[in-house]
């Protein structure tokens, strides 16, 4: 409901203003009442209307004087005037004070009811803007944080572009950069950071980035001062800010290690953390932050879990490495004679080299190990080995190759899988297939009654279950099921032959459970029920 009060020196003008009109039906209620300016004054900054009906002459303070007052105290509140057809002068003053309306005495209450309907469509006008401004301040408020970490990362990204308005926006934001002072940016990376997003859902991974966030801010404002923000999936930025007279270096590495130490011990997640060099003005902490990511980067060739700051960045120019056709033949050599030691040898050399070519050294490193992989499976293709079981480890290979953080990680990755070619090619040449096969057979043969799967065949052979079922296939043409079947089979055969044998007790006898599948088994293999095979041969 609006507020209204009706001013006017006459009590019956008064009395037919606030009773003969239909206030409610427009959402008006009359609140109040006054005979003359100073008094509706009172009035007015008591209840706070939102609508004043005034006379223009009154005795002690007319209508003029008090809209005066009222457009300075109250500048919101909606004035109409009601007056006499000899107040020309009156009216001219009341257009000055901004009167939003004016009607001439004796109110017609048809005209009233016009003047009422364009005020209260204006005041709803008025309330719907204020309310879409509250909620848009709500909204304001709510996103501060989100237009804070908008503006920290354009200032690591872009620097200061329009320093007339940098401030203001400062200011706005609530943060505490001054223009000119001590800064360091570090770039926190979570270790594995594709793995540990892996292992959670989507609520987890947001928990665990607000939950970084929280320890991280908590640190830097307890021990230096300044702000953190996630500037991407697995890497959060810190703006760092000192005063002149602390110990500075000393400070941060402090910093650092606190918040290496506390991540690991409440997240349990291991952080790269890169510090950039000391900068004096809040406009170069792209190169801070361009330094820190650099040193970060790092994690590729000196490991993770660790503090790397500008210092770790130097490089010889010795220290340039490239793969070159003789090592690569070097390889292909001990891959096909299966010298297993000598392939981790030069994987050996050539990781250690790569470790010391920081140029381009993490492209250059990925690029080679998927040159490795590559040729190891196109040895395998020339000397046809048997390797249907390695392309999905292969293809899984090739993708986690751009998965892993540090080259140690990289050179494991490879190491294993060709160590694992140098063994199927050794197996080939040195006829270890046929021996398998038979040790395969010798199992089955000795072993068919029991309950005896595949998997532990494999197992007493030392081979994968899919390796020996496809060496298997390969050497002898069938499966082991198949062959195990065959032994079945026989045997059941044989005991079929003696007439005091019963058949559940042949089933059982050959390693089934069931009789009606073994019988099933039995057709299928021999063309006969064991019934009418034993019809047969008797």
């Amino acid at each position: 409901m609006y507020k209204l009060v009706i001013v006017d020196d006459e009590p019956t003008v008064r009395f037919g203003l606030s009773n003969y009109f239909d206030w409610k039906a427009y959402g008006i209620e009359v609140v109040g009442e006054a005979d003359d300016g100073d008094v509706a004054l009172e009035v007015i900054e008591r209840e706070k209307p939102d609508l004043v009906l005034t006379d223009v002459r009154m005795p002690n303070m007319d209508g003029i004087q008090m809209s005066n007052q009222l457009s300075e105290r109250f500048p919101h509140i909606k004035i109409v005037f009601v007056s006499g057809h000899d107040d020309a002068e009156y009216l001219k003053s009341a257009l000055k004070v901004k009167a939003v309306d004016y009607m001439f005495k004796p109110v017609n209450l048809g005209e009233l009811e016009i003047v009422i309907e364009r005020l209260v469509s204006s005041l709803n006008a008025e309330q719907q803007e204020r309310k879409l401004i509250e909620d848009m301040q709500v909204k304001l408020i709510q996103s501060m944080p989100l237009l804070q970490e908008k503006f920290l990362m354009s200032l690591i990204r872009e620097g200061v572009i329009y320093p007339s308005r940098v401030q203001d926006r400062i200011d706005f934001l609530n943060l505490q950069l001054p223009m000119e002072g001590a800064y360091w940016v570090i770039a926190i990376r979570i270790d594995d950071a594709t793995e540990v997003a892996q292992t959670r859902s989507e609520r987890d991974q947001q928990l665990l980035s607000y939950s970084v966030l929280n320890i991280v801010q908590e640190l830097i404002e307890r021990k230096i001062g300044g702000y953190v923000f996630e500037n991407q999936i697995g890497e959060f930025v810190g703006i760092l800010r000192m005063a002149q007279e602390d110990d500075q270096e000393s400070l941060l590495f402090t910093l650092a290690e606190e918040v290496r130490e506390s991540l690991h011990n409440y997240l349990k997640i291991s952080v790269t953390i890169g510090v950039g060099e000391r900068i004096s003005r809040l406009a170069s902490l792209p190169q801070s932050y361009s330094q820190a990511k650099e040193a970060a980067d790092q994690r590729w060739f000196l490991g993770k879990n660790q503090i790397i700051s500008m210092d770790n960045l130097e490089q010889a120019e010795e220290s340039v490495y490239r793969f070159d056709a003789s090592q690569q033949e070097r390889i292909v050599s001990s891959l096909k004679s299966a010298d297993t030691l000598k392939v981790q040898e030069e994987l050996n050399e050539m990781y250690n080299a790569l470790s010391r070519n920081r140029t381009n050294g993490i492209a250059y490193g990925r690029n080679i190990s998927l040159q490795l992989l590559l040729l190891a499976s196109r040895i395998l293709l020339e000397l046809h080995v048997q390797k249907q079981d390695l392309e999905s480890k292969e293809n899984e290979l090739m993708a986690k190759v751009f998965q892993q953080e540090t080259l140690g990680a990289l050179h494991r990755l490879v190491d294993v899988f060709l160590v694992e070619v140098c063994e199927r090619i050794g197996d080939k040449r040195n006829g270890k297939s046929k021996n398998v096969i038979e040790r395969t057979r010798a199992i089955i043969d000795k072993r068919y009654a029991e309950n005896l799967q595949v998997g532990d065949i494999a197992t007493e052979v030392f081979l994968s279950t899919t390796y020996l079922c496809l060496l298997f296939k390969q050497e002898t043409g069938e499966t082991i099921n198949e062959y195990m079947t065959k032994v079945r089979v026989e045997r059941a055969k044989e005991l079929l032959k003696d007439p005091a044998n019963k058949f559940y007790e042949v089933c059982y006898a050959v390693g089934y459970s069931d009789p009606s599948y073994f019988s099933k088994i039995f057709k299928k293999y021999t063309g006969y029920t064991p019934s009418s095979f034993r019809e047969q041969v008797m």
